[in-house]
């Protein structure tokens, strides 16, 4: 306050700067950049007439305007040490702060003049004061911690010093804050409240500066590790090819992962989990090793998976009914009870139910060979315009041979039954189980079993094929078994089917047959047309008396 007695005493009038930008504080020797006529005008009569100024802060709405309304009324008291005329046409001040001033009223408005007194603070009881001012300094060597406000230097004055008011002004020209809240501390003459209220503000910041500092070691630390990644990725590329080792590998592994993520929403969480698990092994193993060739195989079996690729045709009773005449000649009530099969399908479609909530039986075509039992389910296919699979269980004894086999085998490969989902290129195609009475019984295991379990639909949702080591749904798909002998068949498995028998044709079916079905296609088969090849009825009834004995219509192979 020393520094003011060279001046006129106060309250005095005094010339007003308006400043935007900067909050400046008693202590501070600040150059300020003075561009509007008004600001210029009362630096110049300060100066001309040996008189302090007075800086105050714009109200935040109200900035780039120069008239009392829009200054805050507490300001620095201040001298202008020196001026200098910029080429830009701005003026140059250098200001030092001496004391905290206020605006007791207007004088002038060109320039702005204003009736100025000091801002004084008193203490009433020391002992409190410096009790809080020791929860001040707490906080800023909290916020010291945290944050790089306050260098060693001004550490050591806010320990060291003790005027109370010089202590807030320095802590609050430091931290980052608003201009509301800096006049709010600024304009307090109660030195208590003023550290109260920067205490309130220096916890702000502490936390805030904690939630900065931590999520900037979250980026950091995540960005080392991407950065980790790609150098180690790249130092391994390089060593790969200062050993020769074709970069080929790497565009696979990556061509895997793009055709995993292509049928991640239409597979299950389990099959991701184990595919994913085992490209990141093959990702790491040496390809030399003995299991990077077992992986690679596993991987592209799985990956040929049609995962959700159903077949869209919508199910119509009339086309299989139409088909079914188209290929095959008499077999009446078969043909009726495959329309009343495929009706019930039909209706639970229509009402927006899945085929796969169907627990219908199965169907199983018996009766002696050559009856048309397995051209029976080619035309079904053909009518629902699926992919057929068909998979012969003649001799059957391996039951991983439909389970597939344990990845730990030399050799291991996925059961038929995913292979015959791989073939189709669909998840609901038609698979024809061939002689299914021919199914044996060895040590390799019992497959009746694992028929029980494909062709029971509270079962067959969660198929596990050993092979692949996850479940997939086969309850799209359309089983239909073919049988010699009902007998053969072991009891729990017939339980799942409803048997149509197809019996043996008559000499005159078997006429029909030849004429319509048979001869034409050998004719075709064999390059001629049918101008050239006339075979008489005599011709075929002889064939049929004297060659054709069996139960069923073979094609002649003499």
């Amino acid at each position: 306050m020393m520094q003011l007695s060279n001046y006129s005493e106060f309250p005095t009038n005094i010339p007003v700067i308006a400043e935007d930008e900067i909050f400046l504080y008693p202590f501070m020797i600040s150059p300020l950049f003075l561009s509007d006529e008004s600001n210029i005008a009362a630096a110049n009569k300060a100066m001309d007439e040996n008189t302090l100024v007075i800086v105050c802060s714009t109200r935040p709405d109200h900035e780039g305007k120069r008239d009392f309304d829009s200054l805050y009324k507490v300001g620095v008291i201040g001298s202008i040490m020196r001026k200098v005329a910029l080429p830009d046409g701005r003026v140059k001040v250098l200001f030092q702060g001496l004391a905290r001033g206020e605006i007791l009223s207007h004088v002038s408005d060109s320039p702005l003049i204003a009736n100025v007194n000091v801002l004084n603070s008193s203490v009433a009881n020391e002992l409190r004061m410096d009790a809080v001012l020791e929860v001040v300094r707490e906080k800023v060597r909290a916020l010291s911690q945290v944050s790089s406000y306050f260098p060693p230097d001004l550490l050591r004055t806010i320990e060291e010093n003790h005027e109370y008011n010089r202590i807030v002004d320095l802590i609050c020209s430091s931290i980052k804050l608003k201009k509301e809240q800096a006049y709010k501390l600024f304009s307090e003459t109660n030195i208590e409240n003023r550290f109260l209220i920067l205490i309130d503000y220096l916890i702000e910041e502490i936390e805030a500066n904690k939630l900065q500092k931590e999520i900037r070691n979250k980026v950091h630390s995540k960005i080392e590790k991407v950065n980790k990644e790609y150098f180690l990725k790249e130092q391994l590329k390089q060593i790969q090819r200062e050993l020769g080792t074709d970069t080929q590998r790497e565009e696979e592994i990556e061509e895997y992962r793009k055709k995993l993520a292509a049928k991640k929403e239409k597979m299950g969480e389990d099959a991701y989990k184990e595919i994913n698990k085992q490209i990141e092994r093959y990702a790491r193993m040496h390809p030399d090793s003995a299991d990077a060739g077992m992986i690679q195989t596993y991987l592209e079996w799985t990956l040929d998976i049609p995962f959700g690729e159903m077949a869209k045709k919508s199910l119509k009773i009339e086309n299989v009914e139409k088909q079914l005449d188209e290929d095959h000649f008499s077999l009446k009530k078969p043909k009726e009870r495959v329309v009343e099969y495929f009706a019930v399908k039909e209706l639970l479609e229509l009402r927006g139910k899945k085929e796969g909530d169907s627990a219908g039986a199965i169907l199983c075509f018996n009766g002696p060979p050559g009856v048309g039992k397995t051209s029976l389910a080619n035309s079904i296919a053909k009518a629902l315009h699926r992919p057929l699979v068909r998979i012969a269980l003649g001799g059957l004894e391996d039951v991983n041979e439909l389970r597939g086999h344990r990845r730990t085998y030399i050799g291991a490969m996925p059961g038929r039954i995913t292979q015959g989902l791989i073939d189709a290129k669909k998840m609901n195609p038609v698979i024809v189980l061939d002689e299914i009475d021919k199914v044996a019984r060895s040590h390799r295991g019992d497959p009746t079993a694992v028929l029980l379990e494909i062709l029971d639909p509270e079962q067959n949702k969660e198929f596990r094929d050993y092979y692949l080591n996850f479940n997939i749904d086969l309850r799209d798909v359309i089983f239909i078994a073919t049988a010699n002998d009902v007998g053969g068949i072991p009891a729990p498995l017939r339980d799942r089917m409803e048997f149509i028998t197809v019996t043996s044709y008559t000499p005159q079916e078997k006429f029909e047959i030849a004429k319509r079905y048979l001869l034409p296609q050998e004719i075709k088969k064999h390059g001629l047309k049918t101008s050239e090849l006339v075979v008489s009825k005599t011709a075929l009834h002889e064939i049929i008396d004297k060659y054709t004995r069996e139960a069923g219509c073979k094609k002649s192979k003499t």
